[in-house]
């Protein structure tokens, strides 16, 4: 049975069965999976009591409370026009890079690590018997649900043989998170609820609990059942401004502690604390309304936009592609449609300093406008258009026109050092990608004055950067660079395959963003793209750049990410040939080493398979059984234990892309339904409110 209706208001799934049937739940403390609640531009990451309890017993996952504008400095040195660059050598002429850190090496760092995004606060319980502080073993009788349909975090536990509950979610629109506590642990003064605040860190934890003296916390303003604090650390200023029950009283009880604790005997304690960089005016929503306005928002959330189901397919596999693809629409929703764009663990923890990565942008929020929800990705999009200004001058400072995006960076625009990042090339057309996919969204004027400036001053830059070889006639591409496969060393790198389609993609894009405005397309785009070096191939199959015939043959060129094939999937392959293209998937399949992999790339090559017709090949490839492609069971997609990466949300978006654009299909799939899953009666996939793919 094979089922679609993809007409805008035209909903014949039954949305909370879909979404309530994959509510994640825990019977026991996990780690590896704590539920994170938020709404795009801040979350609370909680362990199985509902707040932060144990925090430092989540090593690998840590628990933190962040937000978009949450970040800290350290108090040093970091200028970066002392930085001194290293030149290459690019067809005739020097090109500076911040590459390489050799008698650099703490300004470097410093530039990197600086600023860091901050842990806010951690709000934990404190369970005390005769003495005793409970430890994570002592909680019994566990079951937690994050209810997706409500955005809410419902916890039941007994600790010290007394049965507690928790609710616990954050306002749609307000950075704050709310709880509240049932248990007669409350009336015997054996609960209390503590906020403790760290120093800043760069680790992943983001928050250094050893240099007390390093920052300050003050409650500079006391009201019945309100508290504002004030906290400083180095040059750095937020206010939490906490609401609580009236029966409550909340006291400092150290020099970064605040403990709130019932006061008439009472078994319920509640609070909402909303943090700001500014001092508070509006008094944040107490639990009772933020519980109101949650419930409201996720509603409205899963009943707008795009859904598919999965329940009536044989395959085996169905249930749990369906459980990826609801938990990746609301982690993506609470971590990545914020007004920054996301890093690659989003506002769960640190991931490079809490610090996002523009080529990774992508994959975090182009989904968004497939799924029916644009202006969760026009958010961060926006952002492009505040830093201009700097990736104008990055550009310059190279001789190069136009804006060139930084690779990691943090909301002032600047690039981060890196021996890697600042070579690499492929975020430069995201922009246009982005701002075509938006426009497709809602197809008027208004969208293509908004973005026109992304897509003229990425074009312009594109141009600049390419070479012509006048002998040869064509445009090539480096060195130095380095591509999305980051195993290659940039002075050997010529016309790597997927970097040389999106460039021409994005030209002959540009170009027609002028047609639409009624403008003369800009010949050198047309000619640089009519011009561009095809795509380098060896022995019937495509290669990841010129020179590099050992691409399937030796390591590490056939390591980390096949990115040959993202030049059709990820694209529509106007020059790729796609016998070529299927020879280069099957040598993958042979010759890759996939744990060498990330998330997105199982993605990727679904949307390669896809268009190349491999559909049974596309399903496999997304629900491939490698350590990269698993996804716990709070919907994170893990990458293999990697300390580092407890979380990757690139994963949860890509899975998101690949599964609009093998149920809607995309511009040229000659209108087949469900293009990209195999018509074998094996998968009944009913889908609504997908937007078609380029």
């Amino acid at each position: 049975m094979q089922k679609a209706d993809l007409k805008e208001n035209s909903s014949v799934i039954d949305r909370y069965a879909l979404i309530t049937r994959n509510n994640p739940v825990l019977k026991a403390p996990d780690k590896k999976a704590p539920f994170t609640i938020g709404n795009g531009e801040f979350a609370f990451t909680a362990d199985i009591t509902g707040l932060q309890t144990f925090h430092k017993e989540y090593e690998y996952f840590p628990l933190c409370t962040m937000s978009q504008w949450g970040w800290h400095s350290f108090p040093v040195d970091r200028n970066y026009q002392d930085l001194k660059l290293k030149q290459y050598e690019t067809h005739g002429r020097m090109v500076g890079y911040a590459a390489d850190d050799k008698g650099q090496e703490q300004l470097f760092k410093n530039l990197r690590e600086n600023p860091h995004r901050l842990n806010l606060c951690s709000i934990r319980m404190n369970l005390v018997e005769n003495n005793r502080a409970a430890v994570l073993s002592d909680i019994k009788n566990v079951k937690q649900i994050l209810d997706l349909w409500q955005g809410m975090l419902i916890s039941e536990f007994a600790v010290f043989d007394e049965a507690v509950q928790v609710e616990t979610c954050t306002d749609p629109k307000q950075d704050s998170v709310s709880a509240h506590i049932r248990s007669r642990l409350v009336s015997s003064g054996k609960l209390e609820i503590n906020f403790d605040f760290p120093y800043g860190s760069p680790e992943k934890k983001a928050s250094d609990w050893g240099r007390e003296k390093a920052h300050k916390s003050e409650i500079i303003l006391y009201y019945p059942n309100r508290v504002i604090i004030k906290r400083e650390l180095d040059s750095d200023i937020y206010y939490v401004d906490m609401v609580f029950s009236p029966n409550a009283i909340l006291k400092q009880t150290g020099c970064h502690q605040f403990t709130l604790a019932a006061a008439d005997g009472s078994e319920e304690l509640y609070f909402s604390a909303g943090f700001s960089p500014q001092m508070p005016v509006n008094i944040p929503n107490d639990f009772y309304t933020a519980k109101i306005r949650s419930a409201a928002h996720w509603e409205k959330f899963w009943n707008n936009g795009a859904a598919v189901q999965l329940i009536n397919s044989t395959d085996s596999r169905a249930a749990e592609l369906e459980r990826r693809i609801v938990l990746s629409q609301y982690l993506t929703a609470i971590q990545c449609s914020g007004t920054l764009p996301p890093a690659e663990t989003g506002l769960t923890c640190n991931s490079w300093y809490g610090k996002f990565h523009l080529e990774m942008h992508y994959w975090h929020a182009a989904q968004f406008v497939l799924w029916g929800r644009p202006e969760l990705l026009e958010r961060s999009l926006k952002w492009y258009l505040n830093i201009l200004p700097q990736a104008r001058k990055d550009a310059e400072k190279q001789g190069y026109a136009g804006a060139r995006w930084t690779k990691m960076s943090d909301p002032s625009g600047l690039n981060a050092p890196s021996s890697i990042g600042v070579l690499l090339v492929w975020q430069q057309p995201h922009p246009i990608m982005l701002s075509e996919l938006c426009y497709r969204a809602h197809p008027n004027t208004e969208t293509l004055k908004r973005y026109v400036s992304l897509v003229i001053e990425s074009a312009d830059f594109m141009v600049s950067f390419l070479h012509y070889d006048k002998e040869n006639d064509r445009y090539v591409m480096g060195p130095p660079l380095i591509p999305a496969q980051e195993t290659h060393a940039p002075e050997a790198v010529m016309n790597p395959a997927y970097e040389l389609e999106y460039f021409r993609w994005g030209l002959k894009t540009a170009a027609q963003w002028q047609q639409r405005l009624g403008e003369t397309p800009d010949p050198r785009y047309l000619e640089a793209a009519e011009k561009l070096s095809q795509l380098p191939v060896k022995d019937g199959v495509y290669l990841a750049h010129e020179n590099c015939p050992e691409t399937f043959s030796k390591a590490p060129y056939n390591h980390d990410h096949p990115s040959m094939l993202a030049a059709l999937g990820v694209l529509p392959g106007e020059s790729v040939d796609r016998d070529i293209m299927k020879n280069t998937v099957e040598r993958v399949l042979q010759c890759w080493d996939f744990d060498s992999m990330w998330g997105w790339d199982f993605a990727m090559m679904s949307m390669c398979c896809a268009r190349l017709g491999l559909t049974s090949l596309a399903v496999d490839l997304l629900l491939a059984d490698k350590p990269k492609n698993t996804y716990a069971l709070n919907g994170h997609n893990s990458q293999a234990d990697r300390e580092d990466l407890p979380l990757y949300l690139p994963g949860n978006g890509s899975l998101l892309l690949a599964v609009a654009m093998m149920a809607a299909g995309w511009e040229q799939d000659g209108g087949k339904s469900l293009p990209g899953f195999p018509q074998d009666g094996s998968w009944c996939v009913e889908a609504e409110g997908l937007l078609k793919y380029i």
